[in-house]
């Protein structure tokens, strides 16, 4: 009930991140139900049916990942100094936390079964009614244990690592304008965090990955990786490498990020670039992950166009949609774990300019952190692409 009363009151771009958490469960829900409805219809097709599952769990991690980071900003479940006087302490908000996650989940989740359900021609009375009958295959009884088993893979998963997030998130003290202002200018930046220590697991798992791709298709020289319309035309083993590569890129990430920030201090650093370096060595945790996968997602993107160039690209409406929810999902977390890295520092950034900083300063300071990591990250999206469709490259 108290997750129920804080979202009514919430802000409205709150609202939204939550929306969206609730349609790319709705996505995921329904791919899940799409593969049951292939099962059921096709007894015969075990195999394609367990890989089809599989592909599954893509979009459902990218979910779950952008319902953890929508729940981390959200300001209802914040830490704040005073809450565990009235009980809503680190435990009872990542309790929250997770509720208000398995709500957005679940109505996605309900939404996705009502619309598969109307495709089907299960639900009569609105347009499109079985449109998709065949696809869906409609032609057999849908088991209703397993529709519901499925539904809550979303919510369950969302919620479990939204509380585990947040349940070891800390208390941020809040600073008084007075005491700001008595501090001197080297003491509002923070000595560097310590190096993340995940970039040479990243690297060894990213190399892995590539060779797994590259495994994948030996055996079958000059037949480009095939992606048609349907998910289980796949081979299972480039799944088991991309995602391996996507793992080691995101285990490398908060690793390239700090380097970043290294890079950016380098050669008798300017205020502008000092305060860049620093921000970017100690938010290196934060979004150095998501960016890590955003570049696995494109990487795969790349390697897609440079196999089919400008022919066809037979890709069917399940595929796309998992895609779709890929690229989404990511892109998200991606500027949702900004927002946090931004909401984290608005308070060294007002107690600079009470000091006299120019706004012109922190904005340039900025500028610098975007082109840092451009400059590291593309160049990294283009190689990895590269190298993941040379094998399979006729």
């Amino acid at each position: 009930m108290l997750a129920l009363r804080l979202a009514r009151g919430s802000h409205p771009l709150v609202l939204m991140r939550r929306l969206l958490v609730a349609a790319a469960s709705a996505g995921v829900g329904f791919l899940l139900l799409c593969t049951l409805g292939y099962a059921s219809g096709h007894p015969g097709h075990s195999a394609g049916s367990v890989l089809r599952l599989l592909w599954c769990f893509v979009p459902l991690a990218a979910t779950v990942q952008f319902a953890v980071a929508v729940a981390r900003t959200d300001p209802s479940t914040r830490p704040r100094a005073g809450l565990s006087a009235v009980g809503l302490g680190p435990v009872r908000l990542s309790v929250l936390a997770a509720v208000s996650t398995a709500v957005s989940c679940t109505l996605g989740s309900m939404v996705a079964l009502l619309f598969f359900l109307h495709l089907r021609g299960d639900l009569s009375g609105l347009p499109f009614d079985g449109a998709a009958a065949g696809l869906l295959g409609a032609e057999a009884p849908l088991p209703l244990a397993a529709a519901l088993v499925l539904l809550t893979l979303v919510p369950a998963a969302a919620a479990t690592a939204s509380a585990l997030t947040l349940r070891t998130r800390p208390v941020r003290a809040t600073a008084t304008p007075e005491a700001a202002e008595d501090l001197v200018p080297d003491e509002q930046i923070p000595a560097p965090a310590a190096p993340p220590a995940g970039l040479p697991w990243g690297v060894a798992l990213t190399a892995a990955g590539l060779a797994v791709e590259a495994y994948a298709n030996r055996g079958s020289p000059g037949s480009p990786f095939p992606l048609p319309g349907k998910l289980d035309a796949t081979p299972a083993w480039v799944l088991v490498g991309w995602t391996l590569t996507a793992i080691g890129l995101a285990t490398a990430g908060p690793g390239l990020t700090y380097l970043c920030g290294r890079l950016l201090q380098a050669a008798r650093p300017g205020a502008v670039r000092l305060l860049a370096g620093r921000v970017l060595m100690d938010e290196a945790q934060r979004i150095g992950r998501p960016l890590g996968i955003v570049c696995a997602v494109v990487s795969a993107i790349v390697a897609v166009f440079a196999l089919y160039g400008t022919g066809p690209r037979p890709f069917g409406p399940l595929t796309a949609l998992g895609a779709l929810l890929v690229i989404g999902c990511t892109t998200a977390t991606l500027l949702t774990s900004a927002l946090e890295a931004k909401q984290a520092r608005a308070e060294t950034a007002r107690a600079l300019l009470r000091l006299g900083a120019p706004a012109s300063a922190l904005r340039a300071a900025t500028a610098l952190r975007a082109a840092a990591l451009l400059l590291v990250f593309a160049p990294l999206t283009w190689a990895i692409a590269e190298l993941a469709a040379l094998p399979l490259t006729p």
